[in-house]
């Protein structure tokens, strides 16, 4: 029995990541016998192929799919909230799904298996085409160690499929620092881009050494960062009350270049590299937004609106990577009937609408436009060409190809959004709503029968990574800086001066800005309006791609909702013709209620209907330290502890202010 635990809990259980799930319920890998079977090019090809449902992202059914990946940040919210976001609802428990080895495991298995074939010379066929999809598999194990990375920090790094044997397994538990996983998951990327071929899948929907260093990219960027804004604390190596010092293995620990500033500049440098390599190949390829979306059949297309709302990626340079889905095969989502309606349930914040800047350039309240959120065509008028595509809008047309197509999950003209009623499938959060993704198609309104394309990388994260690396290496617009900014301004479809960003930079008054979280790190608003113009750029340009909650987390960005919580706000309800949209409004606060009182705000507070002592969030977003990692499974520290009863004696160690008993809140 010892044994039989030791090995289902350590780094073999078997259930699934989170955000790395099958959402096509394919069969595991392991499925595939490995022991003789990788005979050929063809099979190899298989045990890739696999990984491809298992690791990567792509539009879940019955949702908006990947459009609400920012869910739960000043992005986007729905009517549930998020147990961090508020006191005692996240807690320590004797299990953790999250902490779940299932993919990385059948990853180290397949791969091992193949290596071992290959030097033996026992695959036939060619040997470019194998490594390429060797290439693919080292990249998917990065995928997947990226992902724990953001839950956990420190992890343990394996390569291998472990025999059933306690020692080994033990062994196996003990994690390395956060940076040292950061350097493995980047050694994996440089593995994948040495064995890929550029061109290797002229449609995109196969790995290639772009996605790779584009990927390498936002890992390198996200750990440079960490370091950066977390340095000194508990949650970077030999940080004050670092819980990695407290284990033999790690209590000698030092940098690779010596410092924890060193450590991050490393990163910042890898980040700006692999990134300018993607920046360079593609910068004259984006996409340039027309301002407009097409209202009948004949109107001119967007090609930047396209980019998502579309079957096919396959044309679409920038698009490094994409999932293809087809109702003939059953591989489906239901995109675009979420697009139809109210993006089921996922709305846009008053924060994000206010964070995009005017026509000019300008933030709304220093620009020549006067900006106005009477209703919502008045919050789309003049503004930044990204939200005025994006933004649904009362009275627009949702849908005019294909009208003689049998589908039924359509509506043709957009009606005021519905926000009293809360049904998940046609109601709307916040009232403000986007169409990313939608595709005006009646013949893809077939509800669970959608076949949107889902976009996974794109060449304008790479300009975006480059800007923000080398202006924290250099804190100036050198390099390429200004040059990739003005090239992203020129895609997304500014023109004249707006495309300069010193506009917005010497516009931008910080005091404004407030409900931006990204103007914060560790508490603190930030000083510097280049930096903050920077990430708010990247918030605009990658918005509901789901990369918001990375940033907010690798900024150190939720410190500031400890002493001043944060209330979602959505459209403004109260004394506006909104108002007029709806009838028997009740605001009384009691459980009864359908919308916030406009004693609270003007603006609807969909999290702040129920006033009453049975919701958390009543009184706002608010944060613990503890949350910005994921508590450890107690089981898993008893059943490596060396007598199976005390936690102390596990290799493992807790993350920051977390207890290690279940069922307790943090700690700080």
């Amino acid at each position: 029995m010892k044994f039989k635990h030791i090995a289902l809990m350590s780094l073999a259980l078997a259930a699934s990541f989170s955000s790395c799930s099958d959402y096509l319920e394919q069969e595991p890998p392991s499925s595939l016998p490995s022991d003789g079977f990788f005979t050929s090019e063809a099979k190899v090809k298989a045990a890739a192929d696999q990984f491809y449902g298992d690791v990567l992202p792509g539009h879940a059914n019955w949702s908006y799919g990947l459009y609400a990946g920012d869910v739960n940040t000043d992005n986007q919210i729905n009517w549930n909230g998020d147990g961090k976001f508020a006191t005692g609802l996240w807690k320590t428990a004797n299990d953790n799904g999250n902490w779940s080895w299932n993919n990385i495991r059948n990853i180290n298995y397949q791969l091992n298996s193949i290596l071992e074939a290959q030097k033996a010379g026992k695959i036939s066929g060619s040997e470019a085409i194998i490594n390429q999809y060797i290439g693919e598999i080292y990249f998917m194990r990065a995928y997947c160690y990226f992902d724990m990375l953001q839950k956990w920090g420190d992890l343990p790094i394996v390569t291998e499929a472990f025999p059933d044997n306690e020692e080994i397994l033990v062994a196996a538990n003990k994690r390395q620092p956060c940076n040292e996983v950061a350097r493995f998951i980047m050694e994996d990327l440089d593995k994948a881009i040495s064995l890929m071929q550029d061109g290797f899948d002229k449609n995109h929907t196969r790995i290639s050494p772009d996605a790779a260093r584009l990927f390498k990219s936002r890992v390198a960027l996200y750990e440079g960062s960490w370091l950066t804004y977390f340095a000194g604390t508990a949650f970077v190596p030999n940080g004050e009350g670092w819980p990695g010092k407290a284990k033999e293995y790690n209590a000698n620990y030092q940098y690779p270049t010596g410092s924890v500033d060193a450590e991050a500049k490393y990163f910042l440098q890898e980040s700006a590299k692999a990134a300018e390599m993607v920046a360079d190949k593609y910068k004259d390829q984006l996409m340039v937004n027309t301002g407009t979306i097409p209202q009948k059949e004949g109107d001119p297309q967007n090609p930047y609106f396209n980019i998502w709302g579309t079957t096919d990626m396959s044309g679409t340079p920038e698009v490094i990577l994409w999932r293809q889905y087809s109702k003939e095969l059953g591989v489906v989502n239901n995109v675009e009937v979420g697009v139809q309606h109210g993006d089921f349930g996922v709305g846009l914040t008053r924060s994000m609408v206010e964070g995009y800047v005017m026509k000019d350039g300008k933030p709304i309240y220093n620009s020549a436009y006067t900006y106005s959120d009477q209703t919502i065509a008045d919050v789309a008028t003049n503004r930044d060409p990204r939200l005025t595509i994006f933004l649904k809008v009362p009275g627009q047309k949702n849908v005019f190809k294909n009208m003689s197509a049998s589908e039924d999950h359509y509506v043709i003209d957009e009606p005021y959004p519905t926000i009293t009623t809360r049904n998940t499938e046609n109601d709307y959060s916040t009232g403000y709503a986007i169409r990313k993704g939608g595709t005006f198609d009646k013949a893809n309104t077939g509800n669970g029968n959608c076949y949107n394309a889902a976009e996974i990388f794109r060449a304008t994260e790479a300009l975006l990574n480059y800007m923000e690396a080398e202006y924290m290496l250099t804190n100036s617009l050198s390099g390429k800086v200004l040059e990739y900014w003005k090239d992203v301004r020129k895609a997304a479809g500014f023109t004249g001066d707006a495309v300069n960003p010193q506009v917005t930079i010497d516009a931008t008054e910080m005091s404004k800005e407030t409900a931006d979280w990204g103007s914060y790190s560790a508490g603190k608003q930030l000083t510097d309006k280049i930096l903050y113009n920077i990430r708010r750029e990247r918030r605009c340009e990658l918005i509901s791609e789901g990369l918001r909650g990375m940033d907010l987390q690798r900024w150190r960005s939720y410190d500031q909702l400890m002493t001043t919580p944060a209330h979602m706000e959505g459209i403004h309800l109260w004394n506006t013709p909104m108002q007029s949209w709806y009838n028997n409004l009740n605001a009384d606060g009691s459980s009864n209620a359908n919308v916030s009182s406009s004693s609270l705000s003007e603006y609807y507070r969909p999290l702040e209907v129920n006033m009453t002592a049975t919701n958390s969030y009543k009184d706002g977003f608010t944060w613990h330290m503890a949350h910005y990692l994921q508590p450890l499974p107690i089981k898993q520290f008893l059943l490596t502890a060396s007598d199976y009863s005390s936690v102390e004696k596990s290799p493992l160690y807790q993350n920051p202010y977390w207890p290690t008993s279940a069922g307790q809140s943090a700690e700080k």
